[in-house]
């Protein structure tokens, strides 16, 4: 997190922040208020076809509960199993976004299924857990984080710490931090929260043309937004809400971030599988702003790869930490958006151009991660014995990769099975360091093949000491020291190494762990870290980084009751607890993907290893 400074705001204050239409102190404004507050802010989008599979996922304990509290009963429809689209656990498959050429002719109704294994289902999922004093706590904690817009929630506030006299920018609603409390809440069953947020976030979005390097630009989502009382004309006895975004004008660096986009598209098509609220992707505003993102993800370049090109510090790791060009955790983002892109996008003609570009990019992308990042003991052997300056289109060594880069820890670290995908790929350069989260979700969204998967769980249970210890989970593995640290870092004060991005343990990404143990059919997994983190969350104030080289201590500059620590806790917990609905947020293997390849545009590109690739996942 970086500290919040006025740069800007004051200047821009008509384009920067949204009114809230509920003005604060006068009785005959709140009136209207709430008269307005029926209106929807957005147009909806009359689309003549409805998804006739939409509906919700059968709910929690909690969720159920709370729905008997207050009158009203629920009646869930039981889920269809499809073999054949089913993950690696043998999971249930829930349905999809179909396109709308694609719907079924019918839908059998839900009277169909077997009352008696309808009510057993039923039973088993609704069936009350006590919860932990641990999660109980974390509840409560995450129910303080939350900010209203209008006397609605709209999301959580990064940090929470009533301890703490200095906020910096740990008041603000960020995008990227916000989805794992989301998707606690949605799995509690509490899923406003959720749509406010990203239909306010979306009306942030910047949609203008700019020519002003200072402005975002078109497609951009903020970083985060802070909700700001301000006097309403100039009348200090009466006040309005409005909110403030940040586009990295307040950032350390004064980076804009290229993730928010991603994950906001992310956690969109996780609200719709799981509520079955499919006219909310339909509607004009949220098909333009995915549309946006995407195009401005999309855009031609002076780049030749098909991954996405970004400056240092511009995803979580929001810091100078040499991982410019093309990150992994980026690419795994930008795979996962554009695999659920496909899926929200209405099928019209303004779309079919998209999707197309979509399909073509999601081919290329695929093949160039797995084929180029992906490294084991068979890779770093081959290229070990690498030729340099190869100039024709047969070269092995495509990138010009000197066999002097491979690290001295590699050499000895490398387990001879299993494997993992390299945090970065340029020319003449390998960033062989291990980004948890960039792994962790190459496997979420089958950006891995199935074997590769595999193999990033079969090293991090080899490597569990180093990667895990005494608090899951490394957000980068080895630290940088002495000089390289100095160099690359500019000796950053905060990422000393084996702290904060250098090296430092993050409880939050145990949902994503979570998730990756899931989808692999490898749950004991997620339970052996959580079990790690529950020990010790609960005691050290939930912080937001632990350092050391075991993570025994916690981060020397970590803020207490971190929100995303809170929240990982608790998705962990959930998705464990109800391990089918980690499909709103998986992708399951496309093999069409692998079917269409750039070499093919060329007669003089005659290797090419995509039918090797293939053959992992057909093989």
């Amino acid at each position: 997190m970086s500290g919040q400074t006025p740069m800007g705001l004051a200047a821009a204050a008509a384009a920067a922040v949204r009114p809230c239409r509920r003005r604060l102190l006068s009785s005959a404004t709140a009136a209207a208020a709430a008269t307005a507050a029926a209106t929807p802010l957005f147009p909806r989008c009359p689309h003549p076809h409805h998804h006739p599979h939409g509906r919700r996922f059968p709910f929690l304990a909690s969720a159920a509960s709370q729905a008997s509290q207050s009158g009203q009963t629920t009646s869930p429809t039981p889920v269809p199993a499809d073999p054949r689209a089913a993950v690696s656990g043998n999971l249930p498959f829930f349905d999809r976004v179909l396109f709308p050429d694609s719907f079924p002719v019918e839908t059998p109704p839900a009277e169909e299924t077997a009352p008696a294994a309808a009510d057993e289902e039923l039973a088993s999922v609704t069936e009350a857990r006590e919860e932990t004093d641990t999660e109980r706590e974390a509840w409560r904690l995450l129910r303080r984080a939350v900010v209203s817009y209008c006397g609605a929630p709209v999301g959580t506030v990064a940090a929470e710490d009533p301890e703490c006299t200095e906020t910096l920018n740990y008041d603000q609603v960020f995008i990227r931090d916000f989805v794992p409390s989301a998707l606690a809440f949605l799995m509690r069953g509490e899923t406003e929260i959720v749509r406010n947020f990203l239909l306010h976030t979306l009306q942030l979005q910047s949609w203008e043309k700019t020519v002003d390097c200072y402005s975002p630009g078109q497609g951009l989502m903020p970083a985060s937004f802070k909700i700001r009382t301000v006097p309403l004309d100039d009348n200090n006895e009466a006040f309005e809400e409005v909110l403030d975004p940040d586009f990295g004008e307040s950032a350390i660096g004064r980076v804009a971030p290229v993730d928010s986009g991603l994950w906001w598209i992310i956690l969109l098509r996780a609200y719709c599988k799981i509520t079955g609220d499919y006219a909310l992707q339909e509607r004009v505003d949220v098909q333009t702003g995915i549309k946006l993102i995407l195009s401005l993800c999309l855009s031609d370049g002076f780049d030749m790869f098909p991954t996405l090109l970004v400056t240092d510090g511009s995803c979580m790791i929001d810091r100078r930490m040499g991982i410019h060009g093309h990150p992994l955790e980026i690419q795994a983002l930008f795979y996962s958006a554009l695999r659920c892109s496909r899926e929200v996008l209405v099928v019209n003609d303004g779309s079919k151009n998209l999707l197309r570009a979509i399909n073509s990019r999601l081919s290329a992308l695929s093949f160039h991660i797995r084929e180029y990042y992906w490294v084991d003991m068979k890779k770093i052997n081959e290229i070990y014995r690498y030729k340099t300056e190869e100039y024709s289109h047969d070269a092995t060594n495509k990138f010009n990769i000197y066999p002097e880069q491979i690290p001295s820890w590699l050499v000895d670290w490398i387990p001879e099975k299993g494997g993992y995908l390299i945090g970065n790929l340029q020319p003449a350069h390998m960033d062989f360091r291990f980004f948890s989260l960039g792994n962790l979700w190459a496997i979420a969204s089958s950006l891995t093949t199935p074997k590769q998967a595999e193999g990033i769980l079969s090293l991090i249970e080899e490597k569990w000491d180093d990667l895990v210890a005494n608090m899951p989970l490394k957000i980068c593995y080895p630290a940088m020291e002495d000089d390289e640290w100095r160099i690359i870092t500019g000796s950053d004060p905060k990422n000393t190494p084996w702290s904060y991005h250098n090296g430092g343990s993050w409880p939050t990404l145990l949902w994503q762990f979570t998730l990756a143990c899931i989808k692999m059919g490898r749950p004991e997994l997620a339970r052996r870290a959580i079990a790690v983190a529950e020990e010790r969350l609960t005691a050290d104030k939930w912080p937001e980084y632990y350092d050391t080289r075991s993570g025994r201590f916690v981060g020397k500059q970590s803020r207490s009751y971190q929100t995303w620590t809170i929240a990982g806790f608790l998705t962990s917990k959930m998705l464990l607890e109800n391990p089918e609905l980690a499909s709103i947020l998986t992708c399951d293997e496309d093999l069409d993907l692998l079917e269409g390849c750039a070499c093919c545009l060329s007669k003089k590109r005659t290797r090419c290893s995509r039918r090797a690739a293939k053959s992992h996942i057909v093989g």
